[in-house]
């Protein structure tokens, strides 16, 4: 009886301490509606640039491993549809966007249909594009969409640094070369070999490396160029994640 008559006076304390916190917390629920009001643009942009480095996983893998000649056809269809939405003023961003995929998608058509075996031609093959984007931002043409590219790049390099840091380079070669029957196995050999501190620590410091980079592009600048190179960072995470778990789960 005694203890329940000693609650009783600290449950209207627990409650006014707890409106207390909910409205210490309202100012910054407030902020953030506000932030995101006013970068509504910047964050249609940055889930576009993630979602399009995420779409050839799904969608160009299986294309360019059966049919990789459709996929290279595939490419002036995307260039072509950038610069026709460019010319419409309605439509210039994402216009500007698509052409810095297309971009993406011709590198991934070349090395992916003829070259996927040698994991050393990745990133310079991924990296043919770097001339035409530094030419279109020297004349300030396409610039969301060159970021674009640039960021997908710089992602497209810390995986490779990653892979051939852990000595992954014969995995990569063996699961190319495999049959679909036996990718499994060979992707459980990768998996074991990450099973360790070492692996643990690097990717650590990749993924910070990242998150970073991700973070000074969206905090730094409001231009959209920025926040599609941000995007572009940050699906890296994304896509690297999406096969570390394939083949822990393989």
């Amino acid at each position: 009886m005694l203890t329940m008559i000693n609650l009783i006076p600290s449950i209207p304390l627990s409650l006014s301490y707890s409106f207390g916190s909910i409205k210490g917390l309202l100012p910054y629920s407030a902020l953030i509606q506000g932030w995101m009001a006013r970068s509504g643009r910047q964050l249609k942009v940055f889930a576009a640039a993630l979602g399009l480095v995420i779409l050839p996983v799904f969608l160009q893998a299986p294309l360019v491993r059966y049919f990789p000649w459709v996929s290279l056809a595939i490419t002036p269809l995307w260039l072509i549809l950038g610069v026709w939405l460019m010319r419409r003023p309605k439509w210039h961003l994402w216009g500007d966007l698509i052409v810095g995929f297309g971009w993406i998608w011709l590198t991934g058509s070349l090395y992916w249909g003829w070259f996927r075996w040698e994991p050393v031609m990745h990133l310079p093959i991924e990296a043919l594009g770097l001339p035409i984007a530094l030419v279109c931002l020297r004349q300030g043409w396409g610039r969301v969409g060159s970021y674009f590219f640039l960021g997908s790049l710089l992602g497209t390099a810390v995986t490779d640094l990653y892979i051939n840091w852990m000595h992954l380079f014969p995995s990569w070669r063996q699961l190319m070369l495999t049959s679909p029957d036996l990718a499994p196995l060979v992707l459980r050999t990768a998996s074991a070999a990450l099973e360790s501190d070492v692996a643990a620590c690097r990717a650590i410091v990749l993924v910070v490396f990242l998150l970073v980079a991700t973070a000074i592009a969206l905090t730094t600048s409001r231009q959209l160029a920025w926040w599609a190179f941000g995007g572009a960072v940050f699906s890296t995470l994304v896509v690297d994640g999406l096969f570390f778990l394939t083949a822990a789960l393989a």
